[in-house]
């Protein structure tokens, strides 16, 4: 049997190219669970895998795709089934193991996350690792406190993947949030979502030298990082947290310690790579109830395995808005 698959090889130069290819089933790697893949979709570590592999690719020819969500086909583990739909993101697949970009994925059956009911394959790739961490970082702001009515809640790279879910995921639950843009073309899919404050990205995108501000939010869920995330830390509130789940602004940190000692604001890390499995159960039931399915569609732009190489591009580039679902059948 074959299936395609879109394949990453080392050019003769030393660079790479990806095409679709038809790939046998011997070729798949040696795991516990055989998944028919319906859907996937792009990240920015998908960019970086369709391209130069950024440090993420060990070996070629590689199959990238860090999320995916499927029917089992076939299981040696006893806690799943043929026909079980299931869903898959981080654990370094589509980086070090073969991912999602593919009619098919073998993957280690503890990966894998059954889909709770009422949320199909396609709604669970418009989610992916980006909706995923979304909701991990919501539910961590939850835990240390935020409740709905303590004041605004800032949303960094707002119309982003994890910051358009995130922006769904508050206003449904009745926050007011703020977003953050550096595009002003995407006030209106972020007001649609449910933003009731669009905050221009040059607000934010300097440091200053007084460590700290008006206290102005309640919350933050930030994927910028670098000397944004270090301003926003001044101006949170009283025992307020920051969920930082990303660096598009850069990796570095000028801060100081004092927003922590003077206010007790939190910096709260959210991996989602290496997350246990009772924290993603947890999660992925929390994004059935509280992401509103009308507001995720409104995120989704589809696309096929033929589309993933000028996707990865552009995703690196900071030019793709929501959420691609890859429908690799397509």
């Amino acid at each position: 049997m074959t299936f395609n698959a879109l394949v990453v090889e080392k050019a003769e130069d030393g660079g790479t190219r990806a095409g679709v290819q038809a790939l046998d089933d011997s070729r798949l790697p040696a795991c516990d669970v055989t998944v028919a893949v319906e859907y996937s979709t792009v990240n920015y570590k998908d960019g970086l895998c369709l391209g130069s592999g950024g440090g993420l690719v060990r070996s070629y020819p590689h199959v990238p795709g860090i999320d995916f969500a499927g029917v089992v086909e076939a299981s040696d583990d006893a806690c799943y089934a043929p026909g079980d739909r299931v869903v898959l993101t981080g654990w370094r697949v589509g980086e070090v193991h073969w991912g999602g970009y593919a009619q098919k994925a073998r993957v280690k059956a503890d990966w894998l996350v059954p889909l709770p009911e009422g949320l199909t394959t396609r709604a669970a790739m418009a989610v992916g690792t980006a909706g995923f961490t979304a909701m991990l970082a919501v539910m961590a702001l939850e835990d240390h406190g935020l409740k709905p009515g303590q004041g605004p809640v800032l949303v960094t790279g707002a119309a982003g993947g994890v910051g358009s879910v995130a922006t769904a995921i508050l206003a449904h639950l009745g926050y007011e949030v703020a977003a953050v843009t550096g595009r002003p073309e995407t006030a209106e899919y972020l007001t649609a979502l449910g933003a009731t404050r669009i905050v221009p990205r040059e607000e934010l995108a300097e440091t200053v030298k007084r460590p700290l501000e008006a206290e102005t939010w309640a919350g933050c869920v930030d994927a910028v990082g670098g000397a944004m995330l270090a301003r926003v830390l001044g101006q949170m509130k009283y025992a307020a947290s920051v969920a930082a789940v990303g660096l598009a602004g850069g990796a570095g940190l000028p801060a100081t310690v004092i927003p922590f000692l003077l206010r007790g604001v939190n910096l709260l890390g959210i991996d989602s790579v290496m997350r246990p499995f009772t924290d993603r159960q947890r999660a992925w039931g929390r994004i059935a109830r509280d992401l509103p399915m009308d507001r995720l569609e409104a995120m989704i732009q589809p696309a096929t395995l033929a589309d993933l190489p000028a996707l990865g591009a552009a995703i690196l580039k900071g030019q793709v808005k929501g959420r691609v679902v890859v429908d690799v059948n397509g």
